[in-house]
């Protein structure tokens, strides 16, 4: 006999369904699906090999791994590391309490298939038996006598009980073969499961009726015939695995976030050899290649276009519904759609360096994760196993001793069933896979339950000013004209001294220019004076400008624009003074303007009962023009980026719980100090983000919105852990007194489950945006 690696039975090595030869070795499989899996990723299932140092070392990592437990990420359970089930995906490892949930992670639609199956199975023999039942009862109307009943006299044997017999048995062992299967990993790995209790359950109450009905001199205590249990096992396996498929048909559309992210993955590319086009496996893109994108086609990579125009469309990684315009210098996120035009460009991430690939690994790290609330019921759960089987234990031998062996039969069947801890495992996991794709979804991608937990207890939010509440460079805001002077010849003059300049204000002044398509007249003799401000010929005018200082210099009175002047200064506003042939001609005051939903956001935070302060460098007078629009009463300004770090600490001293929100780069050293760092506008580079909450749209207003996610999917988290153990507290103390039937315990175990994949999937009808309800 040899052992399977892939799935551990033991097998026949003359009838074995395959055999491999690796490494000079031979391996034998049960089965071809086992054959093709070890061909795929043989070390996956072979033990490190190599020198004795390297075996020394694989034993201690083993011994290492041995202590740590992990979730098996479908139902819930923990389990040993190294005994568990393993498949690699992404870089990541998951392990598995039986070959089921293995298979439902790996291959979900085949295995959702096979479970149909057996789900048919399993409701065609109750369905049978209801049929014989109602046949039954019809018959006792009748006066016919069922017990000694036989449809052919010459078969005398042939009883109630043998009918019951051949109906169930195909329900038993081809509708419950996938808890049996379960059963025997968790005893191959010493860690008992779902799939274990089930399994012991309905086997006991199935070879309890096989003894009835062929050995009954080998029962304890005499038993009639009508007392067999073969329908309290094809129930219980007919309710537990309906439960389990409208679980998984629930949990597919709830997960639906990360498979659509990964359907955005095209599968080939157009690219440019040898100075050929041809067409070549997206994944096969390399770093710096021509990438051809044609009207319809799915960009395979990120890159920068270098050739052609087109609007793309990019709502499916940030949220945004418009389509943006990508011209040569603009960059692209892979999986994106091209609309309109053809595009060239060179592609500088592939693979899993993508934007796509890092937004997928950050869903599906943070829906594998577990939010600190769940430890509890990891202990309980950890317990939880061997308690009940002792339990039912004491409940069957106390009703044994009692004169009742049926009864502490059943009670001991029905604590079994009714104390699997579907329910508690899949608690966190269920709601996290629906909060985190809602999110992904939008734009918002959490990084874990720790996030989640703290956003609950959020009691300040703490916002840098620049590129976050407001757009981050300068805009020209008003034009003052002076003397005569109309608006667009202070803002031609001012923007064809400052053509050409590199500097924010000069630059905002001459796109103001652009945009009111003004055509610029050239300088003569031109001259930046340090502290002042600029001069040269224009127009044949002789041009300034800059501050007071630069004209009183030249001996132009500013007196009569000082009001105005200071009106707009008070405002937050920087004031630039402009000047011809010798006379004041206007004013324009520029300053970085704010974003159109920042304000929405401040009051949405504020209805929340969460303090809003913001930081600046700005001098306090801008800061705190600024902070009066938007709502805001506590500003701190003249803060340098070295110190916001230390901000945030001094309001975590206040015994406050902060929430960071600004640029994940510049801001990284806050980000990391607060509770939540929050990184707003992350674009294409998620990856680089400190935030423990990354929005890749650059809208203020989704702070408001990934709070509230977080808030909800953590209500949800609670809940279902609340309903978990209560259910759990009375079913198990009604069970054992013998109160609970095991069919009612089957159905109430399938409905505590499917309950909790039901609460958490409303979490995806929540209005979170700011103008909504939470």
């Amino acid at each position: 006999m040899a052992t399977d690696p892939v799935c551990g039975m033991r097998v026949d090595e003359k009838s074995a369904a395959g055999r491999l030869s690796y490494q000079g070795k031979d391996y034998f499989f049960c089965s071809d699906r086992c054959l093709q899996e070890f061909k795929a990723a043989p070390g996956r299932y072979l033990p490190a090999t190599g020198s004795a140092h390297g075996h020394a070392h694989a034993m201690a990592a083993a011994d290492s791994s041995a202590k740590e437990k992990a979730k098996d990420p479908i139902c819930g359970m923990l389990v040993d590391k190294a005994t568990a089930l393993k498949t690699e995906r992404a870089g990541r490892s998951y392990y598995f309490c039986s070959v089921g949930c293995q298979r439902t992670f790996e291959s979900p639609e085949a295995e959702l298939k096979s479970m149909k199956t057996r789900v048919m199975i399993a409701l065609g023999g109750v369905l049978a038996l209801a049929m014989l039942r109602a046949g039954a009862f019809l018959a006792l109307a009748t006066g016919a006598t069922i017990v000694s009943w036989a449809p052919i006299p010459q078969l005398p044997w042939f009883t109630w009980g043998v009918w019951l017999f051949l109906l169930v048995t195909p329900v038993q062992f081809i509708g419950g073969w996938s808890f049996y299967k379960g059963a025997w990993q968790a005893v191959r790995t010493r860690s008992i499961n779902m799939d274990f209790l089930i399994a012991l359950g309905t086997s006991v109450a199935y070879f309890y009726s096989v003894a009835v009905i062929f050995f009954p001199e080998a029962l304890p205590v005499k038993v009639e015939e009508r007392d067999v249990y073969f329908e309290v096992s094809a129930v219980i396996i007919a309710f537990v695995l309906l439960g389990k498929y409208m679980e998984e048909m629930i949990k597919k559309r709830s997960s639906a976030a990360v498979r659509k992210l990964m359907d955005l993955k095209p599968a080939t590319a157009h690219v440019v050899r040898e100075g050929q086009e041809m067409e070549v496996p997206a994944e096969s893109v390399l770093v710096d290649e021509t990438v051809i994108v044609k009207p319809g086609e799915k960009i395979p990579a990120d890159g920068e276009v270098t050739e052609g125009a087109s609007s793309v469309d990019e709502s499916m990684l940030t949220g945004e519904s418009m389509p943006v315009e990508k011209r040569a210098g603009a960059a692209v996120i892979g999986g994106t759609l091209n609309r309109s035009g053809l595009l060239r460009f060179r592609a500088t991430k592939v693979g899993a360096e993508t934007a796509l690939a890092q937004i997928i690994k950050l869903v599906e790290e943070a829906q594998a994760s577990s939010a600190p609330i769940q430890r509890l019921a990891d202990r309980v759960t950890r317990w939880f196993v061997p308690a009940v089987v002792a339990t039912a234990l004491l409940a069957f031998f106390g009703w044994w001793l009692a004169g009742d062996f049926p009864q502490g039969l059943l009670a001991f069947i029905a604590v079994l069933i009714i104390a699997c801890p579907c329910a508690l495992g899949i608690a966190t996991p269920a709601a996290l896979m629906v909060g985190v794709g809602k999110g992904a979804e939008a734009g918002i991608l959490i990084r874990g339950g720790e996030v989640l937990e703290r956003a609950q207890s959020l009691t300040t939010v703490v916002f840098d000013k620049t590129g976050t509440l407001t757009r981050g460079e300068p805009t020209v805001t008003d034009i003052v004209p002076w003397a005569g002077f109309d608006e667009a010849e202070v803002l031609r003059l001012a923007a064809a001294v400052e053509a050409g300049s590199e500097h924010p204000l000069g630059e905002a002044i001459v796109r103001a220019a652009k945009h009111r398509e003004l055509m610029l007249p050239k300088v003569a003799d031109f001259e930046a004076i340090p502290g002042h401000g600029i001069q040269g010929m224009a127009n044949g005018k002789a041009v300034l400008l800059g501050n007071r200082r630069l004209f009183a210099r030249e001996g132009i009175d500013t007196r009569a624009a000082e009001e105005a002047m200071t009106r707009l200064e008070h405002e937050g506003k920087t004031v630039m003074l402009v000047g011809a042939d010798g006379q004041l001609a206007g004013i324009i005051a520029v300053a970085d303007t704010l974003k159109p939903e920042a304000k929405d956001a401040v009051d949405a935070l504020t209805r929340e009962g969460i303090e809003v302060v913001m930081l600046s460098g700005d001098n306090t007078r801008t800061a705190q023009a600024i902070g009066r629009e938007l709502g805001i009463a506590r500003v701190i300004a003249e803060v340098l980026p070295a110190d916001k770090a230390r901000v945030i600490q001094n309001l975590q001293k206040q015994k406050k719980v902060v929430a960071m929100v600004g640029d994940g780069v510049n801001d990284a050293p806050a980000l990391a100090a607060a509770d939540i760092g929050i990184a707003i506008g992350s674009g294409s580079d998620v990856a680089k983000e400190t935030g423990g909450i990354i929005l890749v749209r650059d809208d203020v207003g989704e702070v408001v919105t990934s709070i509230r996610l977080s808030r909800a999917t953590l209500r949800k988290i609670k809940q279902n852990l609340f309903w978990a153990f209560i259910y759990n507290g009375i079913g198990i103390p009604v069970a054992a007194l013998g109160l609970l039937n095991p069919i009612i315990a089957a159905a109430a175990m399938a409905l505590s489950s499917l309950s909790v994949i039901v609460n958490s999937a409303l979490l995806k009808r929540a209005k979170l945006s700011p103008k909504g309800a939470a």
